[in-house]
């Protein structure tokens, strides 16, 4: 996982699973004398966070009255299609009131994918009907808290589905900016970023993103409920070695609120596997995009470019835990091995080991003396310190100043519990930097803190690769380029399938002025991490920049920023490609400037209080020749950050 260096604010994974549901009717007027909700009691309101489908037919009262009897007909065709597809993506229909539909979905990647499909089937029962009489969904999808009442739910989560919904083309979809956050990482869909709308009676602007039309989504065989993968990718070679993908093992618990258990056992087992030098391991960024998705191990192979797929389940209940896990050789469909755990939930860090194990000797692996230790390291023996230790990663991944509050919280509990537990120290330093990255406080000493915790936790585990990651990007923010690279390149030989690590070594390098080593660490991050976040192609985009490779860089920026309008550090790398750019021309048009000031306002526009923007804005104004401009802005700047701008 990544920790975030000095120019990287977005996660490879959202780590956040909800329990959602949702319906379209508009929030219930108030009563202005007593300021209660009709029919409902204020002193005991239940509220959740929902996905919300809201779809609605165009034109569909020209349709009634020019043939009542026909649209009816071809109204309850369609629902019968809608009805199915909203079941198999686990669905919930709240109600189909005239021509509109509206359904509760368990997280966001299932009512987009289950959008998606509505819009697809439903344009080929279309096909052979004359334009005038196609009867076409509109569809807009938000998350958002909502109130309960029985089977219904109220609020402005509701109604901003609705708005997204008119917003949305016929045979369209518009989502909500919360959903795309969700789905970003997890759905290779093609979204197009529409700002901020102003919606009827939503006191604050909404972001919107609209999927792009030619957008694919996992297609589901009528009659089967099963599901491919995301949109079919370029088949990968497989390397010259064992490789593997484990995909996300399936919480079989009654209670939604363990699934970051199940999602940590995966990506314990994972980072085991990471340490074997003689194993190509997939990392768990591009394996979470399949949770959910039933794919065939084949697909999976080709896109992943892997030959062994490893998939599993947990059931937690109680003291008990239940794991079955089964090794696929997804090049001839044969099952390898499968075996089921039924153990006391205090042996879960064996029953880990055990899966590795029997990995390393299916496989036939070649270990060394050091791997053989590290692959089995200790975690913790407390499981209830264990317990916050994963809570902790759900909440650092938020990228928030409250989850990042929490995160550390809970590591600190963690701590307490059991003081000798390294990994605990590590994530926990983690929290400082990122508070010291994103000015969370005022506190000088974050970065010093973040320091002494990575060196606390290799003093009791000196082979945990992320804590000399760690340290790896305190030495980078301190400018100590030096030993940055060397703790980089330690924690790429403890953990040698870590995407992240050369994502973050290619990042200290550009700091560092080797480009060429910057492009080469992407390309082998890229690899390991075929679907990886936006922050990949920022490093690639940055070290294209350093390397005079202006038009490749500013191809590679502007597609990270339409993967991810709102990061900021590559809005200010794009700004600075197009003024190096100009800047070497024979004869440079200062109107080829103006890009470079578009890129450098919405940086300015996202966070006014970080000094990258106001830097990039007095660079930018400075070339155009607006001196007294520059100044302020670079007078800003050093108001913000004295010591750095």
């Amino acid at each position: 996982m990544p920790l975030l260096t000095a120019t990287i604010i977005v996660p490879w994974r959202n780590a956040s699973h909800f329990r959602l549901s949702g319906t379209h009717f508009e929030t219930p007027q108030r009563d202005p004398q007593n300021k209660k909700l009709p029919h409902m009691v204020t002193d005991h309101i239940e509220r959740k966070l929902a996905a919300i489908l809201h779809a609605d037919i165009k034109d569909y009262s020209r349709l009634m009255g020019e043939d009542e009897v026909g649209t009816l007909r071809m109204l309850t065709a369609h629902r019968e299609i809608t009805d199915v597809l909203i079941q198999q993506h686990r669905g919930r229909i709240v109600s189909t009131a005239g021509d509109s539909i509206l359904a509760e979905f368990g997280s966001a990647v299932d009512a987009v994918q289950c959008a998606v499909e509505i819009q697809q089937a439903l344009k080929a029962s279309n096909a052979g009907l004359p334009s005038a009489r196609r009867m076409e969904f509109r569809i807009g999808i938000n998350v958002g808290d909502v109130m309960v009442e029985g089977p219904q739910i109220y609020g402005d989560g509701v109604n901003i589905a609705a708005r997204l919904e008119a917003l949305a083309e016929p045979g369209g979809i518009c989502v909500s900016g919360t959903v795309y956050d969700q789905v970003e990482n997890k759905l290779e869909l093609g979204y197009e970023y529409l700002g901020e709308q102003t919606v009827k009676n939503i006191a604050k602007p909404v972001r919107v993103y609209r999927l792009q039309r030619e957008a694919q989504a996992p297609a589901i065989a009528q009659g089967t409920g099963d599901t491919s993968s995301p949109l079919p990718s370029p088949a990968l070679p497989l390397p010259g070695k064992p490789s593997i993908i484990v995909l996300p093992f399936v919480n079989m618990s009654n209670d939604p609120e363990q699934e970051y258990f199940s999602d940590g056992i995966t990506e314990d087992i994972t980072t085991d596997l990471s340490k074997i030098s003689s194993l190509f391991v997939i990392s768990p960024n591009s394996a979470f995009t399949y949770k959910g998705i039933t794919a065939k191990v084949q697909d999976i192979s080709r896109e992943m470019g892997v030959r062994y797929v490893m998939e599993g389940s947990v059931r937690k209940a109680g003291e008990r835990v239940r794991i079955t896990a089964q090794l696929i050789d997804a090049t001839t469909d044969h099952h390898l091995w499968a075996e089921r755990y039924d153990r006391p939930l205090t042996d879960i860090f064996s029953v880990q080991d055990e899966i590795v194990r029997r990995i390393v000797t299916t496989l036939k692996l070649q270990i060394t003396l050091q791997e053989q230790g590290v692959i089995v390291g200790k975690h913790t023996d407390n499981l209830e310190a264990y317990d916050a230790f994963l809570r902790g990663i759900d909440c650092f991944w938020r990228l928030t100043k409250e989850g990042n509050a929490e995160a550390r919280h809970l590591w600190e509990k963690a701590l307490a519990l059991d003081p000798q537990y390294a990994e605990a120290y590590a994530w926990l330093g983690g929290t400082y930097r990122l508070e010291w990255l994103f000015h969370w406080s005022g506190t000088p000493q974050t970065l010093e803190r973040a320091l002494e915790l990575a060196h606390r936790a290799l003093a009791l585990d000196d082979t945990l690769p992320f804590a000399r990651t760690l340290l790896s990007h305190v030495y980078a923010n301190q400018q100590q380029y030096a030993q940055a690279i060397e703790e980089g390149e330690r924690a790429i030989v403890l953990d040698p399938n870590n995407a992240d690590s050369y994502a973050f070594q290619a990042d200290i390098l550009i700091s560092a002025g080797r480009p060429e080593e910057a492009l080469s660490a992407v390309a082998q991050a890229m690899r390991l991490n075929p679907r990886c976040p936006a922050f990949y192609l920022l490093q690639l985009g940055a070290a294209y920049r350093m390397a005079g490779r202006y038009a490749q860089a500013i191809a590679t920026l502007k597609d990270t920023i339409s993967r991810s309008p709102d990061l900021i550090p590559a809005l200010v790398i794009l700004a600075r490609s197009y003024i190096e750019q100009w800047a070497v021309q024979q004869n440079p048009n200062g109107e080829e400037l103006e890009p470079a000031l578009a890129a450098a306002r919405r940086a300015l526009s996202l966070n006014d209080a970080l000094y990258w923007s106001h830097t990039i804005l007095g660079y930018v104004l400075l070339h155009q020749k607006q001196y007294d401009q520059a100044l302020a802005a670079t007078e800003q700047a050093v108001v913000l950050a004295p010591a750095e701008a």
